[in-house]
């Protein structure tokens, strides 16, 4: 049985589940966060959580006492599936650093930023790139990006403004907005 978590929109493994577009999907394809009902189903194999989850009842590895363990050695830690994975370590350093409760009340905006883009600019072809940008920009650039385009107008031009917000914001902080294959 795993263990009730507290944040699971927060992955054991440091990654913002919330900021995945998968977790936005509706359907079969929908994963519910780590460890959240449904899990096993999407991601059966998950060595990080069996490890720190189930056998060590922790939330994320930044608990662990063994924190960095060879997990994150891996070359395959870099590889990149329907979220990046650039933020984990940066993550994990945070709940270390500042706590699980301080580090999910921060993510929370970038969650809620990336909401309003769902909202506001999904023109059915751009929820993986608002996923990256919620998870790899700086949440002020986020910010000046949405607040730049306007509400009025069809949703096909106002995800295009956007797309090239985000791209100019990317560009001005050095992030590549793509996944790491």
């Amino acid at each position: 049985m795993t263990p009730e978590r507290t944040h699971p929109t927060i992955g054991a493994c440091g990654i913002d589940c919330g900021l995945c577009p998968r977790f936005h999907t509706d359907g079969s394809s929908r994963c519910p966060g780590c460890c959240g009902a449904g899990f096993d189903r999407v991601h059966p194999s998950c060595v990080i959580v069996t490890c720190c989850v189930k056998k060590r009842s922790l939330q994320t590895c930044a608990e662990c006492q063994e924190h960095p363990c060879a997990i994150f050695d891996r070359p395959a830690t870099l590889r990149d599936s329907f979220v990046t994975h650039r933020c984990m370590r940066a993550n994990q350093e945070a709940i270390r650093r500042d706590g699980l409760d301080a580090f999910a009340e921060a993510q929370a905006e970038r969650l809620a930023l990336l909401e309003e883009m769902l909202a506001r600019f999904d023109d059915g072809r751009s929820k993986s790139v608002y996923s990256l940008a919620s998870a790899l920009l700086s949440v002020d650039g986020l910010r000046q990006a949405v607040d730049a385009v306007p509400s009025d107008g069809d949703v096909k031009t106002r995800a295009k403004q956007l797309r090239i917000k985000l791209e100019a914001v990317a560009a001005t902080e050095k992030v590549t907005l793509a996944l790491n294959r």
